[in-house]
């Protein structure tokens, strides 16, 4: 049997009309007209004036971390139950990561639990340098609640939106919080550039600044002058033409992902232990990846029984993120509260969510999933 994969590249047909374009107009190196137009369009979509197109999200973040001023040993606080590059780029230029717990709700950071580490700090005279709220699967956080603990203590709020394209929080979209907001193109996203990544603002100056260290801190002079260390992040004229084709389509994409949510929980939210990631009441999650918890005790069977079963079918599905806390690379970073995130990693699988699944597909996944259990 063919393999489903986790989460593939979806192609529209209007991306090689622009990538042709790019080719006949010899517009190949780095930088170009396509850039500047997917900028413009992708800003627009997301309702935020501003924006940089980068070589991919984890480069937004790294920006986002020198915009806000990270230093050696300064602290930053990150919601534990994410992909590791919401907490390696804060270690880039020497900054530390503290982990915050997630909510029940959402599965995204415990605005709570944020708001007693920010007290926390505040009383040992240390407060963060930035706040990483992400927004996970697809799902935004509960930005309202986090947005005011990081205003009550003037620290920047950072929205990494990398896997939320197209989610709306309170009817805003996903990205138009905070200092600064980050997403992701990587092959696996809703849409993608192949890699790549954008940095979005409503403060113009933050977004230029970004530019400016994106091109390598170029200074303007006839010759290359350089008053700053900078990067090479910027996304090439050929990708930001997939990218435009990709963002027509951004709306269809959401409605597939979630019709796959809506089959699988059809398909099996009557089996015993099974249990969605929930939709917050704020706002509409993208389903970019369906994920379940499976409780063995009973199910019959653990979330790697069931990994290991589609795996064996030529299926490919995956446990949700492991915390940051968790990981040996972060021993021995605070972290306040744990006990969720590790609840939800410990049975919690992302099913194949891609939006050129068929429904034959959706069938095959699902049938595996119950052959699993033991009542099935």
């Amino acid at each position: 049997m063919a393999r489903i994969y986790l989460s593939p590249p979806h192609m529209s047909g209007h991306e090689l009309e622009l990538v042709n374009d790019a080719f006949a107009s010899n517009w190949i190196a780095p930088l170009g007209p396509h850039v500047d137009a997917f900028e413009r369009e992708f800003a627009a979509v997301v309702g935020v004036p501003h924006a940089t197109a980068l070589s991919s999200g984890t480069a937004a973040l790294h920006l986002a971390m020198k915009l806000v001023g990270v230093e050696p040993a300064d602290e930053v606080l990150c919601s534990t139950l994410t992909f590791s590059a919401s907490a390696n780029a804060i270690t880039y230029d020497g900054g530390r990561p503290v982990f915050i717990d997630s909510d029940r709700t959402s599965w995204n950071v415990d605005p709570s639990l944020l708001a007693e580490e920010l007290d926390e700090c505040a009383r040992r005279g240390r407060l963060p340098k930035a706040v990483v709220a992400v927004d996970l699967y697809g799902q935004c956080a509960d930005l309202q609640p986090i947005e005011a603990a990081c205003d009550r203590h003037r620290v920047p709020l950072i929205e990494d939106a990398a896997e939320a394209l197209g989610a709306t929080y309170q009817g805003r979209s996903a990205g138009s919080f905070g200092r600064m907001a980050i997403f992701s193109f990587n092959g696996n996203k809703i849409i993608t550039t192949s890699g790549g990544g954008m940095l979005v603002s409503h403060d113009e100056a933050l977004v230029k600044r970004a530019r400016f260290l994106a091109t390598q801190a170029r200074d303007p002079a006839p010759h290359y002058q350089h008053s700053k260390i900078g990067y090479n992040y910027r996304m090439s004229n050929v990708l930001a033409a997939i990218g435009r084709g990709q963002l027509t389509v951004l709306e269809e994409r959401v409605a597939a992902r979630r019709s796959n949510f809506d089959a699988y929980v059809a398909a099996l939210a009557d089996l015993p232990g099974v249990a969605f990631m929930p939709e917050a009441p704020y706002g509409r999650c993208t389903r970019w990846l369906t994920c379940v918890t499976i409780d063995p005790n009973v199910f019959g069977a653990t979330r790697e029984d069931v990994r290991l079963a589609l795996e064996a079918e030529n299926i490919e599905a995956r446990p949700v993120w492991k915390p940051m806390h968790l990981q040996p690379v972060f021993a021995g970073c605070r972290v306040r509260g744990g006990s969720v995130s590790e609840r939800i990693f410990e049975n919690g699988l992302c099913l194949p969510s891609g939006s050129n699944l068929e429904p034959r597909d959706l069938e095959r996944v699902a049938a595996i999933v119950r052959s699993a259990c033991r009542d099935s």
